[in-house]
């Protein structure tokens, strides 16, 4: 396989790209939970990704072999976890802290899944940025134990996605996507609607909720796969860890909260493990 600079560039621009429209999606949809709760946004945003991944792609045209409907059906199932998992969890805590425990799941995948010691130089900055992200102190002893529950469940079914997300790269991104969020929308729906009921199918909340859909569903999701093809599974794992980082610079610029000097080290370590990763796992190639 030959890497030119340009080939090198695509699955981080494809990881950062993901990560911001994912950052901004979530503090979108988070305006609906008085209305729907947690469940009924998730079952709506998954519904809605599902229902427009399966128009653009189109996935009856493909001919699926029976094993890979087997990892079509499991990857859905933890995709569709993860969104409801982690939704639960920011009803109670802090968006950035459900994010950060969320990290364990795919930092977890990258440990183990590498196998030479540069991969670790990279593991280690991306940790440590993440652990000067993290408020040590302020409130952290009052977290609420349901929400950080909730968010070490959605780490579980982050690390599945990954691994899953990998037995189905050799299918064209398009039938693994739709059909993965189809089977994550069978999950989730069903509690959405037992939660929210007759809600869910007000018009506003639909409009408003198909924008959600977009932008931090069907976006973020095909931008992984694309990613997730070209990079091997503990650096596409160490990479997504920029989601921080994209998260406190949208605060800064759209919300206008100002980071003190140790957070912006924190993202330079994150971004410097990212970006370092990336160009190992090139070089590798």
């Amino acid at each position: 396989m030959t890497f030119s600079p340009w080939a090198r560039l695509v699955p981080l621009l494809a990881v950062l790209g993901s990560v911001t429209a994912l950052g901004l999606g979530t503090s979108f949809a988070k305006q609906l939970f008085p209305v729907i709760g947690a469940q009924g946004t998730t079952a709506l945003r998954v519904g809605f990704s599902a229902l427009l991944m399966v128009l653009f792609f189109r996935p009856w045209r493909y001919r699926i072999a029976r094993e890979d409907l087997g990892f079509i059906l499991r990857y859905g199932v933890a995709l569709g976890l993860m969104n409801l998992l982690f939704y639960m969890s920011i009803r109670t805590i802090p968006f950035g802290l459900a994010v950060a425990i969320e990290f364990s799941g795919p930092l977890a995948v990258a440990m183990w899944g590498s196998r030479r010691p540069v991969d670790f130089v990279w593991l280690l900055l991306a940790v440590t940025g993440l652990g000067l992200l993290l408020p040590w102190q302020a409130g952290a002893d009052a977290l609420d134990p349901v929400g950080v529950g909730y968010a070490l469940a959605a780490a579980l079914s982050w690390a599945l996605y990954i691994v899953f997300g990998k037995r189905v790269g050799h299918l064209p991104t398009g039938l693994s996507v739709s059909l993965g969020l189809s089977c994550a929308a069978l999950v989730v729906f069903p509690v959405g609607l037992v939660h929210a009921g007759t809600a869910l199918f007000s018009p506003a909340v639909l409009l408003f909720a198909l924008g959600v859909a977009l932008v931090s569903s069907a976006i973020p999701i095909s931008l992984e796969m694309v990613a997730l093809k070209r990079l091997p599974q503990a650096v596409f794992g160490i990479l997504i860890s920029l989601e921080p980082a994209v998260a406190a610079l949208l605060g800064l610029l759209l919300l206008h909260e100002q980071l003190s000097v140790l957070q912006w080290a924190a993202i330079g370590c994150i971004m410097a493990a990212a970006v370092g990763s990336s160009l190992t796992a090139a070089h590798h190639h």
